[in-house]
């Protein structure tokens, strides 16, 4: 195995010296970790530690899977989880494949205007946000055993165990880690007046520095009752007792009874077609593979490598497939157990021809001429807010089965609340529900019927857990956190390997840009994103480019020509790779 991780390695491009020229692309070399036999990418190197261990010891990509969930629990306290949420795509050796729906649910006393103020019926700020009422019916632990149920090799106890070792051991902080902690360090002490949470540093609100360790023995003891007992340890006995006390005292809308009652879902994986590729990915509740499917059959029509990486040609062309593909999202996706959702028409290729219709390559479409496509309603929706504290990782292991997880607690540190006597963070999930059709929330943005808060019903997502075939074979397995911008780094990493020629490493380390059709004609793009002459050209056809944070955090494996694995860790973030 080989390891060569650059953090400063973006695509360089440089103008020619005439005018008029396109740009050339020169792409320094990149060398990720590559691997003969099996591959583990995650948002942190002690669960890459622990998945690579899985492996080695014969376990199955779905076994690393679940090994790696628990350890991003203790060691990625920020998106990784067992009070959240997610999804998985899997694919097996034999070519069989699926989708695991493992996303929270709102609580049976969640209603549509809970977050309103009854008087003025207007959103209050932070209701939905922060807080026990933020919180859905986590779905992780449920959806991990029911993972390992159906694709696990090795038993249970021996999976959960390294994240009981490392809960107790503690974790040590990085620089990133520190600061994000210390940040949140207010807002952890007064969301839970009652106790102080593992995640302060002390009563004193000493700040956290790199190298600290972090321990969990709270959050130790309940995970030996998941080892022990499986989803009984979670959503029963001393750690359901736990959720429900908290609740009770602080308002909450969580009960014994939702505990009980909820379900993880298997669903029949989303089946698209780009070049020469099969693309396995996710099915809504998701709206990332329906949106990606879109984009890609939507681009498919043009040769971006002649066009050129990062050229004015080639971003006007994603923007303006970005921006019908995020309106069509807004109107259409939410939970299919609650409300039609149209993916058949939304992929038939002459309805993306007509969408493409009104496309000319010498100006904009503004967004406020850019609707949904219509069927039978059109309800005009905006896009909801989803928050970018998500993570993602890709595993292949030794037998070539291959599992990609999007998971997530939603905002940073999910509702902030940690519950009490248990020791873990739940989800502030129900802010990606819309809280009031056609009204801004605290973030700006609106919402629509189709993802009404409902008792039960799964709130909309972006998060896009892919896989890519290339003639009957595994070829890559990709996934970002990002909220809104998951779709379009997933997209983003995809034809930076099919139609650029990058390395995975390349590929996942080149930076990105982004549009959502709201706000309106507004390029989102990283810095290094987009080159001076890009950015000039895209505001004579009427884009605003704007330069913000950081886009994505993708962690994703490819099978090379020899079979060999090839790892993109992302380097936005403290991601790592590592195999045999």
């Amino acid at each position: 195995m080989t390891s060569s991780r650059s953090f400063t390695l973006f695509v360089a491009v440089f103008l020619a010296a005439c005018g008029g020229k396109l740009p050339t692309v020169v792409v320094p070399p990149a060398a990720g970790v590559t691997a003969p036999h099996a591959l583990v990418v995650t948002a942190h190197p002690e669960a890459t530690r622990i998945g690579v261990a899985v492996l080695r010891a014969g376990g199955s990509a779905a076994d690393a899977a679940v090994a790696v969930q628990f350890a991003l629990a203790v060691c990625l306290p920020v998106a990784g989880n067992i009070g959240g949420g997610g999804f998985v795509v899997y694919r097996q050796t034999d070519g069989a494949a699926g989708a695991l729906d493992f996303r929270e649910t709102a609580p049976a006393a969640a209603s549509r205007d809970m977050y309103l103020d009854p008087a003025t019926g207007n959103l209050v700020a932070g209701a939905s946000t922060e807080g026990v009422r933020s919180a859905g019916v986590p779905g992780t632990v449920a959806g991990m055993v029911a993972l390992h149920q159906k694709l696990g090799k090795l038993p249970w106890a021996a999976l959960v165990e390294p994240a009981v070792q490392l809960a107790r051991r503690g974790v040590a902080l990085t620089p990133k880690e520190a600061t994000m902690l210390t940040a949140n360090g207010p807002s952890l002490r007064r969301l839970n007046p009652d106790h102080l949470p593992y995640l302060l540093r002390d009563a004193e609100g000493t700040q956290w520095r790199t190298g600290d360790t972090l321990k969990l023995p709270v959050l130790a003891q309940t995970l030996a009752r998941i080892r022990d007992q499986q989803e009984v340890g979670f959503y029963q006995g001393p750690t359901a007792e736990a959720i429900v006390r908290t609740m009770e005292s602080r308002g909450g809308l969580i009960t014994r009874a939702d505990l009980l009652a909820y379900r993880p879902v298997w669903r029949e994986v989303l089946r698209g077609r780009y070049r020469d590729l099969n693309v396995l990915t996710m099915p809504p509740p998701s709206s990332g593979g329906v949106a990606l499917l879109q984009l890609l059959t939507l681009l498919e029509r043009f040769d971006l490598r002649k066009l050129g990486f990062q050229t004015p040609a080639a971003v006007h062309r994603i923007g303006e497939a970005e921006r019908r593909v995020y309106a069509d999202r807004a109107t259409w996706l939410g939970d299919p157990a609650f409300t039609l959702v149209p993916v058949q028409n939304l992929l038939d290729t002459a309805y993306l021809r007509r969408r493409w219709a009104t496309f000319r390559p010498d100006t904009i479409t503004p967004s406020a001429r850019v609707s949904a496509g219509s069927f039978e309603r059109n309800d005009q929706r905006k896009p909801t807010h989803e928050s970018d504290q998500t993570t993602h990782y890709s595993i292949v292991d030794a037998a070539g089965n291959a599992i990609a997880c999007t998971t997530t607690l939603n905002g940073a540190y999910g509702s902030k609340v940690v519950v009490k006597d248990a020791g873990f963070l739940l989800n502030n999930e129900m802010d990606d529900f819309s809280s009031k059709a056609g009204v801004p929330n605290s973030y700006g943005v609106t919402g629509g019927k189709a993802n009404e808060i409902q008792p039960g019903k799964r709130m909309l997502s972006s998060m896009t857990p892919t896989i890519l075939e290339r003639n009957g074979r595994l070829w890559a397995v990709v996934g970002s956190p990002g909220g809104s911008t998951i779709i379009t780094s997933v997209l983003q990493t995809i034809l930076n390997i099919t139609d650029y020629g990058l390395t995975m490493q390349q590929a996942v380390n080149a930076a990105r840009f982004h549009h959502q059709w709201l706000p309106a004609d507004q390029i989102r793009v990283e810095k290094g994103a987009l080159p001076g002459y890009t950015r000039t050209q895209l505001g004579r056809l009427g884009w605003k480019v704007v330069e913000g944070a950081p886009i994505g955090r993708v962690d994703a494996i490819r099978v090379r020509a020899d079979g060999t694995l090839e790892a993109g860790a992302d380097p936005r973030g403290d991601d790592a790779a590592a195999g045999f």
